[in-house]
């Protein structure tokens, strides 16, 4: 299964589902974690608040791929997208595991394929590299064989890469 990610405004709806098997919307339009770890303990990948969001961690843990579309704020994810991000965290476990020669929370949903992240709007070389290692990085903690980041200055290149 392939769930995009994205903070592009509805007129992009079309193309994005048209790649994908599941579209989420960061459009803010939910509220934000609580930090109460109930998605980890008491009602495992689900979330205690009944909004868009509350069966986000099993829509992400159950992607092969995952592609997140963000404009580029300071070289990391718009708050919107990672609003939607922390609300997933019951995608794994509390408890831990070594992965990579680190330790990693232990997968509830194992092993997936790819982990894209676009980055669109302005940013310097040390923004894009700091989105390239934030790739990276969640690659290992969510499970993820490989990992891509693409930076484009314009949407309009969006449908080129997707």
């Amino acid at each position: 299964m392939e769930v995009i990610i994205s903070d592009l405004g509805g007129q992009y709806d079309n193309m994005l589902q048209s790649n994908c098997d599941v579209l989420i919307r960061a459009d803010g339009a939910y509220a934000p974690c609580q930090g109460c770890f109930g998605c980890w303990t008491r009602h495992p990948a689900e979330c205690f608040m009944r909004d868009s969001l509350q069966q986000v961690c099993r829509t992400v843990g159950k992607a092969d791929v995952l592609t997140i579309v963000t404009e580029n704020f300071y070289g990391s994810y718009s708050p919107n997208v990672k609003t939607v991000l922390d609300r997933s965290i019951g995608l794994s476990t509390p408890f831990s595991t070594w992965r990579g020669k680190q330790m990693h929370h232990t997968l509830r949903y194992g092993k997936h394929d790819r982990f894209r992240v676009i980055v669109y709007g302005n940013m310097t070389a040390q923004e894009k590299e700091t989105f390239t290692l934030t790739a990276k990085r969640n690659t290992i903690n969510n499970g993820y064989e490989r990992s891509e980041a693409v930076f484009l200055k314009d949407t309009a290149d969006l449908e080129d890469v997707l």
